[in-house]
């Protein structure tokens, strides 16, 4: 394909750029003034805002011909990464450019746009070249890591020296040297009885498993890349040293009941700490506030001027101030039968007169009878009401 037909193409459908047929046309006969494609180099991940280079000083194009030929960047991609500053003549970052989002698993990662000036029309293509950053660290694909149960490689009592327990398996997203993987043992229960793969990650035997060995092992093997700073991840690998999958569902089975009854315990225990805690507070809070309302209440009282109002019970009154008399009394009255005679006679039963107490004097009472014998004509003797001095 020659040049001429890379700029029509290019201007036509990738560029997205507007022309008439006649320009078109003019274009392929001075397709002369076109120049040949520039390439950079830069690291992924830029600052929006940084310097990329000073294109126009690449180019040999003043200041003045980038204004006055409209000097833009056309593109064919909806995010446009880089931008032009037409006063300064340089390229600088305009979007976060992240090469494993840009690219994938494609190498190498590159991008590509058009310089394009006008009167008279010039072309320049421009392509970026994205260099990898090591900003991903590895990740692990086996053995899954889960969150509360335990999965554990078996690994019998006959196993023999150089036995193949398991393998970690791990990707890195990086490029190049970054996504360069090494394993190595970090910790083990005992480390005379495995060893791992520095390159391909593999678990086995370094020595003969006896009978002495714990049922329970446990692994930490640790995976780096190979970028400058190195980023890592860790993964635990549990092992079970047994002939009979029986006795290590067992043995883990209580390995995982164990842990979760120290943590339900220790989870009680601090819970019945707080309860307490707060009800002792509450209790000493509510004791003292009670203690200091009725002292107040003591000191209001004996600072206070006013009367005091005894009370008595009702039916009765106070009589001479020194001891209480009720209301209502019943008596029985005797008269004599002869005002001529000195011999009493008692009045019938059912005759009954009442002393009440006149309110409306002090010391005075009435008497009042149901049935007044001394209503009788002959009755020598007559009593209207009686009288108690103060």
């Amino acid at each position: 394909m020659d040049f001429g037909k890379y700029v029509y193409r290019t201007l036509r459908g990738r560029l997205r750029y507007r022309m008439t047929s006649q320009s078109m046309l003019f274009l392929l006969f001075l397709s002369h003034i076109a120049s040949g494609q520039i390439r950079y180099s830069i690291p992924e991940e830029m600052k929006k805002g940084s310097i990329i280079v000073n294109i126009a000083l690449d180019l040999g194009i003043d200041m003045q011909r980038l204004r006055s030929g409209q000097a833009r960047i056309v593109t064919g991609e909806s995010i446009q990464y880089t931008e032009l500053k037409t006063d300064k003549g340089t390229l600088v970052v305009n979007e976060r450019i992240d090469r494993e989002q840009l690219c994938g698993d494609i190498t190498p990662c590159s991008f590509s746009f058009d310089l394009i000036l006008e009167n008279p029309m010039e072309l320049h293509p421009v392509n970026i070249l994205i260099q990898d950053q090591n900003d991903n660290p590895p990740q692990v694909l086996y053995p899954v890591q889960t969150g509360g149960s335990l999965v554990a490689e078996m690994v019998p009592r006959s196993a023999d020296v150089g036995y193949l327990v398991t393998k970690v398996v791990a990707v890195d997203v990086d490029s190049g040297q970054n996504a360069w993987l090494s394993y190595k043992l970090q910790k083990a229960t005992d480390r005379a009885l495995f060893e791992v793969g520095l390159q391909n990650g593999e678990i086995r035997t370094i020595r003969q498993v006896t009978d002495k060995d714990v049922v329970k092992q446990r692994l930490t093997v640790i995976v780096e890349d190979n970028g400058q700073p190195s980023r890592s991840a860790t993964v635990i690998v549990n092992v079970a040293v047994a002939d009979s999958f029986p006795e290590v569902l067992s043995e883990f089975t209580d390995f995982t009941h164990e842990k979760e009854y120290n943590d339900n315990l220790t989870f009680y225990l601090v819970l019945a700490l707080a309860v307490v805690s707060f009800l002792f507070i509450t209790c000493l809070v509510v004791i003292i506030s009670v203690k200091i309302y009725r002292w107040r209440q003591s000191r209001i009282l004996y600072h206070s001027n006013l009367p005091v109002i005894p009370y008595y019970p009702p039916r009765y009154s106070d009589t001479l101030g020194t001891r209480t008399l009720q209301h209502v009394y019943n008596y029985e009255v005797c008269r004599t039968t002869d005002s001529r005679k000195s011999d009493c006679k008692f009045g019938r039963a059912g005759s009954q007169n009442v002393l009440i107490m006149d309110p409306s004097s002090t010391g005075t009472m009435r008497i009042q009878s149901e049935k007044n014998i001394l209503d009788e004509p002959d009755s020598p003797l007559e009593v209207s009401s009686l009288s108690f001095p103060d």
